[in-house]
């Protein structure tokens, strides 16, 4: 099975970057047939203050994006940074497996926002997007959600779940874009790309 052309997803002549350890993020590139590098912007950096979700967001993004544009003239460097959002309350990595059970005890049943801020730079040219997708998750009992978190997956992922493994069970429906809630909005990305191409 042949790969598709990466022009389809990005034609430009400069390198691209990526500026995430995500190994997801990763994955949704090498899908789309893109030809990148990986570069690691470092330690997660604290939200900003009290900006709204798709404002904090986009401001996290373009921050891992300028850091590592910095380090890589010419590259053209994507950043990405993704919340989930139930009733007001963000929710971010767990720190730790308590907190992992207490988020999925909130959100299971309910129906929350996952938005992921991306931001492109090219030397002093930046731009920068935001998507929203909403989840809702099937209603677990206490055994359930504890299995879960055993399992480790929660830990490093928004909200304490990942869609695109384990917890993809427990997802009822979901509007909007499936890739945003993995942590990387392909097609709003590609538009933004294509500014630069």
């Amino acid at each position: 099975m042949s790969r598709p052309p990466s022009s389809l997803f990005w034609a430009g002549r400069a390198p691209l970057v990526l500026a995430s350890g995500s190994a997801r993020r990763v994955a949704l590139l090498r899908q789309v047939g893109a030809e990148f590098t990986v570069v690691d912007p470092g330690p997660d950096r604290g939200w900003p203050g009290s900006a709204e979700p798709r404002h904090g967001v986009r401001a996290l993004a373009l921050v891992k994006a300028a850091t590592v544009a910095a380090k890589r003239p010419g590259s053209v460097v994507i950043g990405a940074d993704t919340v989930v959002v139930l009733r007001g309350v963000r929710l971010g990595k767990p720190a730790d497996r308590a907190e992992a059970i207490s988020m999925l005890r909130r959100l299971h049943g309910r129906t929350h926002e996952v938005w992921t801020g991306i931001a492109v730079v090219r030397d002093q040219d930046r731009r920068t997007a935001a998507e929203c997708t909403r989840v809702q998750l099937v209603r677990l009992g206490e055994a359930e959600i504890e299995a879960y978190v055993r399992t480790r997956e929660p830990l490093d992922k928004a909200g304490g779940y990942g869609i695109q493994g384990i917890a993809a069970q427990f997802v009822r429906r979901i509007e909007g874009d499936y890739a945003n809630v993995v942590g990387l909005p392909l097609g709003r990305l590609r538009q933004v790309l294509q500014e630069f191409a």
